[in-house]
This record gives structure tokens, C-alpha cells and sequence, in this order.
């Protein structure tokens, strides 16, 4: 039988950087300090918008007061576009599609909040190439607490891999004991060699051979 693949989203499907980039300074603007640079809000990426604008907001020493109220503004910024500037990283839903031929279940499993994941996945016409979709916000537990990885493979009916791109993306992948296909071109920041996987792969076309249950 072939196996369930669940992806994250953000660095691993997609470049969506430059969208939270623009919410996120939009944000800031109305606090009166200066933006991020692109390059700044990428490394911030990775554990959900709250946490992204938590950090910015110690970046730019914004009283914590004003935490909850950024946090807001930021999911209004962003779901009012959150695809505009976005791009599907190459081959990624011919890739999709040769998986599902093969008989994989595909899930995914990201930090962001379910509403701009649902929006994003419509947007590149992908939301019925994935069974299950878990966000950041579905349960109470986000990566790399393994929780909302075992939900994934648990509404698959089976288990399998988990392809990520980041240091959070191999925590969890370990910590629910199953194989990371780490993405080698998304948002790391350590090298390659210190995030445990089973497989690495920076062009999709290679991805099925990869997953082929005889490799």
C-alpha cells in the first residue's frame, strides 16, 4: 500500500515571504517605525503570524501592549491578499498530481492559520489536491509539538512522510517518529546536515522517486 505525504506550506510548497512581508510592514507602518527588509521577515517565518509579528514587534521595541492588537491588524493585512506576490516553488503541482496517480494520500500540515491557508490553496488552485488540511490554528498545539502532524496522519487512515523545509518542519517529523523529506531551498537557516532526514531534494521532479516505496 502506498503511504500518506504530508507537506508544510510555507518555504516548502511556496515562496510566501513576500506577502507576509508586505502585511507585516503595513503593520508596522501603522506603528510608526521603520519596515523589515524582506531578508528580515523571511528569517522571522516559521511558527505562525503570531509569532511573526511577535518577533518584529521586539525587533522595532514595541511596547508588548500593543502585541494583540498587531497580531489583528496582521491577519487583516494578510487575508486580504495573501497570494498576490507568492509563487509555488517550480514543478510543485504537476509533482502533486504524479503522487496522487500513484496512490499517495497528500495532507498538510502548516502553522498558519487555517483561514490564509485556505485562501492561499484556492488561489493556486490546490485545495482539492489535499485530503486533510491541519493550520496552525486547528488544535491547540502548533510545531513542533508533534500533535498536529499525528492529526494529519491520523485523518489519512495511514502513515508515511512528512516534507518540510525548516528546523521546526525536522523537530517535528522526530518527535511523531516519522521519516522529514527536507526541501532544501525553503527557510532554513542551519545546514543541511544538522536537521535529521531521511531524504533531501531541491527540484520537485525528483520527489516521487524519492517517496517510491522500493527506493
Amino acid at each position: 500500500m502506498t503511504s500518506a505525504v504530508v507537506f508544510d506550506l510555507d518555504g516548502t510548497l511556496l515562496d510566501s515571504a513576500p506577502d507576509l512581508h508586505v502585511a507585516l510592514n503595513k503593520v508596522l507602518d501603522e506603528q510608526g517605525v521603520a519596515p523589515l527588509t524582506l531578508a528580515e521577515a523571511t528569517g522571522f517565518i516559521g511558527h505562525g503570524i503570531p509569532n511573526l509579528v511577535d518577533r518584529a514587534r521586539r525587533a522595532r521595541g514595541i511596547d508588548i501592549a500593543h502585541r494583540d492588537a498587531m497580531t489583528e491588524r496582521m491577519f487583516e493585512h494578510y487575508l486580504a491578499s495573501p497570494a498576490a506576490l507568492s509563487r509555488l516553488f517550480p514543478a510543485v503541482p504537476e509533482t502533486l498530481g504524479q503522487l496522487a496517480a500513484a496512490g499517495h494520500v497528500l495532507g498538510l500540515c502548516t502553522n498558519k492559520a487555517l483561514a490564509p491557508t485556505m485562501e492561499i490553496l484556492r488561489a493556486f488552485d490546490l485545495d482539492s489536491r489535499f485530503a486533510v488540511v491541519i493550520g496552525g490554528d486547528s488544535l491547540p498545539q502548533k510545531k513542533p509539538d508533534p500533535a498536529p502532524l499525528q492529526a494529519a496522519f491520523d485523518r489519512l487512515g495511514r502513515r508515511g512522510t512528512f516534507i518540510g523545509d525548516s528546523e521546526v518542519d525536522a523537530e517535528t517529523a522526530e518527535a511523531a517518529g516519522v521519516p522529514f523529506g527536507l526541501f532544501t531551498l525553503g527557510y532554513r537557516h542551519s545546514p543541511v546536515e544538522c536537521l535529521p532526514h531521511a531524504f533531501t531534494f531541491e527540484d520537485y521532479r525528483d520527489l516521487p522517486d524519492l517517496l517510491r516505496p522500493d527506493r
